[in-house]
């Protein structure tokens, strides 16, 4: 690898100066330095190049044929620099590819929905969505933001916390209806309760305890399981069993009554908290990253939060 020349650019710069302005006394009122520096300068680029770039026998100056070649070749490579530089700074105003990743729940519920009147804010912006409730590796999936469910576990991350939601047992009219409704903890071992899994490792959920018994995690071990949380719901929809969702999921299906909520008596009231991650960028942050992140702050949170704040064991108290 050739030895870093700080200088480089400058000599370059200095060289075409002083074929535009046709001497060394014109170049050196322009640049505002001596004509014996930029004398200094060209020769020091000459003995870089190993070859003479302008002849200094004649009273006009004069090009050798490696010096017009050379001459050509920066003009351009000065150009691409200026226009790279330009470019960089025109990058504060939000543009480019942006990568976003989130669970499918909340993409499917909050932030396809706010698409529009983002793009509409930022039209130099493209989007690619990837939503699944497998955790990426920002990193080597070359994610820009992904919104998160769950304690944060890596320390590469910098998050914005979006709210926190509770968590609810749920089930369909229809299913109730046919099996019966579940009145505590036991109950649920005679009914189809769908888990969510994914690689196989099946969510338990967590119950206070019934009178004189203790505290339990309830692993559902029904003939369904579901890889996303989206297809769960789904799921319960159809009648198919009882499932643990997220309010904030439910909210919409608890509201219109197309599902209810299921032993509230014995909710721990534990809760998620839902954070928009990054990666830290050295103390740099891409104007379309920001500009997303202060948008699912500001527009989308508020939606989010809203619904996980919804209290199902008001809703039976209503009924």
């Amino acid at each position: 690898m050739a030895r870093l020349d700080v200088n480089r650019t400058a000599e370059m710069e200095v060289f075409v100066r002083v074929v535009d302005a046709g001497g060394f006394s014109a170049a050196a009122r322009a640049l505002h330095l001596t004509p014996s520096a930029v004398s200094k300068l060209i020769t020091r680029l000459e003995l870089r190049l190993g070859a003479r770039l302008i002849n200094r026998n004649t009273r006009r100056l004069q090009l050798t044929a490696e010096g017009a070649a050379f001459y050509e070749r920066a003009v351009t490579l000065l150009a691409d620099l200026e226009e790279a530089e330009r470019s960089v700074a025109r990058s504060e105003v939000p543009s480019g590819r942006l990568r976003v990743n989130a669970n499918v729940p909340f993409g499917t519920l909050y932030l396809l929905p706010a698409l529009p009147e983002f793009l509409a804010r930022y039209p130099a912006v493209t989007l690619d969505v990837v939503l699944t409730d497998k955790v990426v590796d920002l990193m080597e999936e070359r994610m820009d933001v992904a919104v998160r469910a769950g304690p944060l576990k890596s320390s590469q991350l910098v998050a914005r916390k979006l709210g926190d939601t509770r968590m609810v047992i749920v089930a369909s009219p229809e299913y109730l209806a046919r099996h019966g409704t579940p009145r505590g903890p036991a109950d649920l071992d005679a009914h189809r309760c769908i888990g969510f899994c994914y690689l196989r490792q099946v969510e338990g959920w967590p119950l206070k305890a019934e009178e004189g018994r203790e505290a339990t995690v309830f692993r559902p071990q029904g003939h369904v399981l579901a890889s996303d949380g989206e297809t769960l719901r789904h799921m319960v929809l159809a009648g198919t069993g009882i499932a643990r969702l997220g309010t904030f999921h439910v909210a919409a299906d608890l509201l219109a009554g197309r599902l209810v909520p299921l032993l509230e008596d014995f909710n721990p009231g534990d809760t998620d908290p839902m954070h928009a991650v990054y990666l830290g960028q050295g103390g740099h942050m891409p104007a379309r990253v920001r500009a997303y992140l202060d948008f699912l702050v500001e527009v989308v949170a508020p939606r989010f939060r809203r619904a996980a704040a919804l209290e199902p064991a008001r809703l039976l108290q209503n009924a």
